[in-house]
């Protein structure tokens, strides 16, 4: 649970800061008349990504086994791509953000109320499309029949969205740059455990040997039905039986992946303070 409610945390609070900056930049040049198609982009953006993910979780009910096991170790794949693109990227421009987005608006305001539409939907667009698949991919490895992993996102988002509210009040200040390193390398070692599943979903499908060579197995140690073996299955999505091929993949993405990511960067320490200003 605590992983899907990271995943609802850090990807929401990205779609807020957009949010919260381009209203905050419309507000404050008084230009409130142009509210109404940023809110009406942000909302078809948002039904988007509602959308793809029912479409992702139904869609898949309908298929054979090794069709469902084949399309969500491939999805889990993708996903692991896309949030890790995103963690690094969010570091690289995070400083940036702001006059980016302002520079998007003021080309928007000058075409018309299609284009600030556009802006909006395109800005929060992308997180909302990440953020779908990435949850269901993450859902989907630590399912275990309960509505938890669901609970745990509609938190984070939910926090998300206080957040960015708080932001924008100008209630809450916190360094965003710390904020986003510490839950982007969180992020970095989940993605590893949902990449981990997502090959052996491909290798239940067949597409990829060594379904039945473990590497170990401390079922009797941990059980996948005990309190610990569920809380590791749900922050980490652990499996006490990994095959050679998961192990080795796990490996080879968590610590080139989170030793890069943790790199010092040339960019400040005060990164995240344009950001968290400009939501006032």
């Amino acid at each position: 649970m605590f992983s899907n409610y990271l995943i609802g945390l850090r990807e929401g609070l990205e779609a807020s800061l957009v949010v919260c900056i381009l209203i905050a930049y419309l507000v404050k040049t008084g230009r409130r008349e142009a509210l109404k198609p940023i809110w009406t982009g942000i909302a078809i953006a948002v039904a988007l990504a509602l959308g793809f993910g029912c479409a992702l979780e139904f869609g898949s009910q309908e298929l054979t086994f090794q069709a469902q096991e084949a399309l969500g170790g491939s999805l889990s794949i993708v996903a692991v791509g896309l949030v890790t693109w995103m963690v690094f990227w969010m570091r690289r421009t995070a400083r940036h953000l702001k006059s980016e987005l302002h520079g998007r608006l003021d080309a928007a305001l000058a075409m018309g109320t299609g284009a600030l539409v556009a802006t909006a939907f395109l800005a929060v667009g992308r997180e909302g499309l990440e953020t779908a698949l990435f949850v269901w991919a993450s859902v989907h490895a630590a399912s275990d029949g309960t509505p938890r992993p669901l609970i745990g996102v509609a938190l984070g988002i939910a926090t998300a969205v206080l957040l960015g509210w708080l932001f924008y009040r100008g209630a809450v200040r916190i360094n965003l740059a710390k904020f986003f390193t510490w839950t982007g390398g969180m992020l970095v070692v989940v993605a590893a455990g949902v990449l981990a599943y997502g090959v052996h979903d491909l290798q239940e499908a067949g597409w990829v040997p060594g379904l039945t060579n473990l590497a170990f197995d401390i079922s009797d140690t941990i059980p996948p039905d005990s309190w610990y073996g569920t809380l590791l299955k749900g922050v980490l999505n652990f499996q006490p039986d990994p095959t050679v091929v998961q192990l080795v993949v796990w490996l080879l993405y968590l610590v080139p992946v989170l030793t890069l990511f943790l790199l010092p960067s040339r960019v400040s320490a005060r990164t995240g303070e344009p950001a968290a200003g400009a939501a006032k």
